[in-house]
């Protein structure tokens, strides 16, 4: 299993599969903004960062799977990614289903000075809704708590690779 695991992340297959579940994911979000016309708030824009985090990694993962720099670099930057993914959308969450005036998010996204994404694309990290209101529900969970469960498998699966890649010995003999 663990050879299994190893010759997995040092082919382009997987780091694919990685890329095209965020580029699915980012379309998903970009579905529900501009056709569904949910308004993302600031929390909504920071997890779909998040998102493109793991993007970047897995895309340099796919770069040259083989290459170890290439290869941990992908894994570092996916599995730091998921995880403020995770912190982001637990925080969401709280502020969704604890409403306080003391439990809030920021009014405006807030990027590097050298990154303005809000200002470079408005379209897609701008925003412009509340991060307290409940646009959207399946299964009666709304949108931070089905990425509760995303970024949890990523962070999941990432660990599994990064464990895979770490441990040494021979397997099934």
């Amino acid at each position: 299993m663990i050879q299994f695991i190893r010759n997995i992340t040092q082919g382009r297959i997987a780091w694919g599969i990685l890329f095209g579940s965020t580029v699915f994911l980012e379309l998903c979000g970009l579905f529900f903004q501009h056709v569904m016309g949910l308004q993302p708030c600031v929390m909504c824009i920071y997890q779909r960062v998040a998102i493109l985090g793991i993007m970047a990694g897995a895309f340099i993962g796919f770069i040259n799977p083989r290459n170890f720099m290439f290869r941990w670099a992908g894994m570092f930057i996916w599995t730091y990614s998921a995880v403020e993914g995770l912190r982001l959308a637990l925080r969401h969450t709280d502020i969704q289903l604890n409403p306080s005036p003391f439990n809030t998010c920021d009014l405006f996204v807030t990027f590097p000075q050298w990154l303005p994404l809000d200002r470079w694309i408005p379209s897609i990290f701008n925003a412009t809704g509340d991060c307290s209101e409940i646009q959207w529900q399946f299964l009666s969970w709304g949108m931070p708590q089905w990425l509760i469960v995303t970024f949890g498998l990523y962070i999941l699966t990432s660990l599994t690779i990064i464990a895979g890649n770490l441990i040494k010995g021979r397997c099934c003999g």
